[in-house]
């Protein structure tokens, strides 16, 4: 089988991140899962326009200031409201 790079017209296709809520929190959600000393499988992400309503819960106060500092370093992200809360112990 021979797969074809995709073209439009003969050019490749432009790639250009719209600027749609959910496509800002894919980023910030990757962002997250990716950062160093951070489990955010309970950390939940949501966005309207460019403001992040980061919530859930993590394991340390520190998780907590990493998840912050993660989502402002995403380029589109204006604001930030960090309802992230510490799971309680015995929990999750």
């Amino acid at each position: 089988m021979i797969f074809k790079k995709r073209t439009f017209f003969g050019k490749e296709p432009e790639r250009e991140t719209p600027d749609h809520p959910a496509e800002l929190e894919r980023r910030v959600a990757h962002w997250l899962a990716v950062a160093p000393g951070l489990d955010a499988a309970d950390v939940t992400v949501t966005c309207t326009g460019n403001t992040v309503f980061l919530g859930g819960t993590v394991a340390t106060e520190d998780e907590i200031l990493r998840a912050e500092e993660a989502a402002s370093r995403v380029e589109g992200v204006g604001e930030i409201i960090n309802r992230i809360e510490l799971a309680k112990a015995g929990t999750g």
